[in-house]
């Protein structure tokens, strides 16, 4: 067994015409949740300087896993958008299925967004559902969202 572990990749941005295109990989479904938002918010900012300062409770349902993250990504989005929050650290606890459809409970880290220490890169409008896929295999996740600009 070798000394050190390979990091593997958390998102990408995919190819689009027009939009924001982000896929996001977990071994779990809570961790490809985690990274999809990552990238999310590394389409607005470098991440690497938004430190976890603030930490924020999230909870979400819905009626299927598509519906539970548009809901997530949205509720965080909106955070930016009201109170100027960045996030730069995510943890979904759990994802569970109930009666209705999911829940999940979770906590962001982050900071209020400061002109002259995060960079702006491209303003997202809204979460769509147009070409979101939630994939998953035995041993990996991966999710893509489309992000209107």
């Amino acid at each position: 067994m070798s000394g050190f572990t390979v990091a593997k990749k958390r998102f990408e941005f995919l190819e689009h015409i027009s939009d924001a295109f982000v896929a996001g990989y977990g071994d779990t479904l809570e961790e490809a949740f985690e990274n999809v938002a990552l990238g999310m918010f590394e389409v607005m900012t470098d991440t690497s300087k938004v430190k976890p300062r603030i930490k924020t409770a999230i909870e979400a349902e819905a009626e299927d896993k598509q519906a539970l993250l548009y809901t997530w990504l949205e509720q965080l989005l909106i955070k930016f958008e009201t109170e100027g929050s960045l996030y730069s650290k995510f943890k979904v606890d759990k994802i569970e299925e109930t009666q209705k459809g999911y829940k999940l409970k979770s906590t962001a880290w982050g900071e209020p967004f400061n002109s002259e220490k995060h960079p702006s890169r491209t303003a997202i409008k809204a979460v769509t559902y147009h070409a979101m896929e939630i994939t998953e295999k035995k041993d990996n996740v991966t999710i893509k969202v489309l992000f209107d600009i």
